[in-house]
């Protein structure tokens, strides 16, 4: 099989550059696939067809160049439409309509927002913020507009245990880790949620909520947070298209490779 790996530009790589082309390399540089850089990508450009293409990217033009790749009949991972359902005010619809637990305004206690922008992924440490109260909240909303984002998402924060889960659906690959205890952290916001406690919760269950996320949002290669509460039961807070899998990267791309020739 051929295989070539779409690069995420570095914009919607903050501060994980090189962990997200590492796992792109364990998937593609085996088999002798080629890495493209997504900006200025152009599927036209690919003049031997490829049997897979593997996208990190997320820029408007690459989504557009993925269709046309899909509409050609090339299996892509993730697809197009996957990337464009993870934009959080359209994850956020999606897994309220389909019972997944995520925060609601009805769960806050006082304890906080989080103001995150809804038109896509995080690019910087100003893309999610915690807020300790209303007033917080509003001058962050007010800095956030002032930079031309309007699709926000408010939050209530929640707290509990912070767990990173990875997965890659279909192919029984799930992983959780606590980043309080390896203190692995991309822009510092783990910490609000300071030292986890180990709540006692069903990771079956967590399991099963992911997989549902990842096939309603069309996209089997996924990571994302939750936060388990201290009666065990959990919410989702995060959800995204392909992540670094910097803890597990070996392991996940062996199952993203056995995913791609099913």
């Amino acid at each position: 099989m051929k295989f070539i790996g779409i690069q995420r530009a570095e914009r919607f790589s903050p501060n994980s550059v090189d962990k997200d082309k590492a796992i792109l390399s364990d998937v593609v540089v085996p088999f002798g696939g080629t890495i493209i850089p997504e900006n200025g990508f152009k599927a036209e450009q690919l003049t031997d067809k490829p049997d897979v293409v593997f996208s990190m990217a997320r820029d408007e033009s690459t989504i557009a160049q993925l269709e046309k790749l899909s509409d050609n009949g090339i299996k892509v991972i993730n697809p197009a439409q996957g990337i464009i359902n993870c934009r959080r005010s359209t994850l956020n619809k999606l897994m309220t309509e389909n019972n997944i637990p995520v925060p609601t305004v009805d769960m806050a206690n006082g304890k906080g927002w989080w103001l995150k922008r809804g038109d896509g992924s995080a690019q910087s440490k100003d893309d999610v913020v915690f807020c300790h109260d209303d007033e917080e909240l509003k001058a962050a909303r007010q800095a956030m507009e002032s930079r031309g984002i309007t699709d926000i998402i408010v939050q209530p924060h929640i707290e509990g245990d912070l767990v990173k889960f990875y997965g890659v659906d279909g192919t029984g690959f799930f992983r959780t880790y606590y980043p309080g205890d390896d203190r692995i952290t991309k822009f510092g916001n783990e910490a609000v949620n300071g030292m986890p406690h180990h709540y006692s919760y069903d990771k079956v269950h967590l399991q099963d909520a992911a997989e549902l996320t990842a096939r309603i949002t069309e996209v089997p290669v996924y990571g994302g947070d939750a936060i388990i509460m201290a009666d065990g039961s959990f919410v989702i807070i995060d959800f995204n298209d392909w992540p670094s899998f910097s803890r597990c990267r070996k392991e996940a791309a062996q199952a993203i490779i056995s995913l791609a020739r099913e």
